[in-house]
């Protein structure tokens, strides 16, 4: 079993940056990919950003060239840095991570969710 914890949400203005951060505890070796989601009032969870434990990186088009993210696997972190923010990025954050199972990948460790609201 694998428990993530995110952290690092808040309020900011837009054009201001935040930095998002999820620690990953119990077996992380069963960890594949991790990434970060986000789900605005009224709508479904939609992918923000994703890396592989390799290191290969996916963006939402959104986000592309504002939002960063990067993993510490010695540490079993994985981080968002989001810069000039939006006032469209306001959302409930996710951590989230998959693992391979035969033929099967599944997404179903997830964090806490972590608020952040862009001023505008």
């Amino acid at each position: 079993q694998v428990q993530l914890v995110g952290s690092g949400g808040g309020l900011v203005q837009a054009g201001g940056s935040l930095r998002l951060s999820c620690a990953a505890f119990g077996s992380v070796s069963s960890i594949n990919a991790m990434g970060w989601y986000r789900q605005a009032p009224r709508k479904q969870r939609e992918l923000v950003a994703t890396i592989s434990s390799g290191g290969t990186t996916n963006y939402a088009d959104s986000v592309k060239g504002r939002f960063t993210i990067s993993r510490d696997n010695a540490k079993n972190m994985v981080y968002l840095q989001m810069n000039s923010l939006k006032h469209e990025d306001t959302a409930v954050y996710y951590c989230g991570a998959d693992r391979v199972v035969g033929n099967a990948t599944l997404l179903d460790y997830w964090s806490q969710g972590t608020q952040v609201t862009v001023s505008s």
